[in-house]
């Protein structure tokens, strides 16, 4: 059962699990599933988007319940400004991209999929297709 609580344990879990899904999106075997595949991916980015300005808040001196914080030098508060700005920055483009995930997400569900089988040649007819009988 997860607990939620280790960051660096969830962060490569997330990288494993989008490298398995770029590797299986590589061919689409049933496109039904791609509805079901975009909206995981539209959660999944929001989810990212609030973690990355979680993490920015962190460094903007707002998440002090820990105790941590960087040291106090010129230096130390310039990477944590820079850290910080990056952060809340693709965190927002995060959310952009998630919407037009949503978009994409909803546009999908007008679609409906259907599979073409050839039609039987004339050798791999039965008796009964080509008019015989008893």
């Amino acid at each position: 059962m997860p607990t939620f609580e280790n960051p660096a344990a969830h962060a490569d879990e997330v990288q494993n699990a989008l490298r398995a899904l770029a590797h299986a999106t590589r061919s689409i075997d049933d496109p039904r599933q791609i509805y079901s595949v975009l909206g995981s991916l539209t959660s999944s980015v929001a989810s990212l988007s609030q973690s990355l300005h979680q993490l920015a808040a962190f460094h903007d001196g707002r998440s002090t319940r820990s105790g941590w914080s960087p040291e106090s030098t010129p230096r130390a508060r310039s990477a944590a400004y820079r850290v910080s700005w990056d952060l809340h920055r693709t965190g927002e483009m995060l959310r952009q991209v998630g919407e037009a995930i949503a978009n994409a997400h909803e546009a999908e569900a007008m679609l409906a999929y259907h599979r073409e089988f050839p039609e039987p040649s004339a050798s791999h007819r039965s008796a009964a297709d080509r008019g015989l009988s008893l």
